[in-house]
């Protein structure tokens, strides 16, 4: 394995644009980890899975009708041969992507997957959600990313064209449910560094990651 740097924090933190711009500056590969997850929850509703059945989506994982793969802008999801990246963006389907991640199984069945993107790098960018407290727990630098409740969904309500209170009350259900989870709930790692995004423009904030990891590594 190369380095790690993850970046953890909750939905439209700005996690996605700071450890992909983060990833270009260093030269390393990059991957959003909950592209896993909302691939498997999209590939569910596709082939009409039970969200309820472990078992069925447990194997559903391995499942080649499905795949993630990195590349410098995105992380993308393939559904049968499909570029579905798009689609899996969607707030319905964050929400079923968050309702899979709950299972053990599902977790421990994506773990793998998820860890490999770090295998024959030189180094990795992971961001998601317990990147730093779960998938990498040894990486060698830590960001915890967040920003107000209202700062956040007026973020994500811009870039899905939806309403603004709409995805404030989406948003917050979503927060609970990674929060509470009984298996990596989403955490700040105890070793991270904390960054409230809120009053900073994208550079600014890159600046002051980037400024941490090179102390890191």
């Amino acid at each position: 394995m190369g380095l790690v740097v993850t970046i953890d924090g909750p939905a439209a933190s700005g996690k996605s644009s700071v450890s992909r711009e983060l990833a270009r500056r260093l030269g390393w590969k990059w991957v959003s980890t909950g592209a896993f997850y909302r691939g498997l929850a999209y590939a569910a509703i596709q082939l009409k899975v039970n969200l309820d059945d472990v078992k069925a989506l447990s194997e559903l994982t391995h499942n080649p009708i499905w795949s993630v793969r990195l590349e410098p802008d995105r992380t993308r999801v393939y559904f049968q041969n499909e570029d579905v990246t798009d689609a899996i963006a969607h707030e319905d389907v964050g929400n079923f992507a968050s309702k899979v991640s709950h299972y053990p199984e599902v977790r421990k069945a994506l773990l793998d997957a998820q860890r490999n993107c770090s295998k024959g790098e030189d180094g990795l960018v992971a961001e998601g959600r317990d990147c730093g407290t779960v998938v990498f727990p040894t990486a060698e630098a830590k960001v915890y990313l967040t920003a107000s409740s209202a700062h956040r969904a007026a973020r994500r309500a811009n870039e899905l064209g939806l309403d603004e209170g709409d995805m404030a009350k989406a948003q917050k259900q979503r927060d609970h449910q990674d929060s509470t989870r009984k298996v990596a709930p989403m955490a700040v790692p105890a070793d991270a560094f904390e960054l409230d995004s809120t009053e900073l423009d994208l550079n600014q904030v890159v600046d002051k990651v980037e400024a941490y990891v090179k102390t890191r590594i």
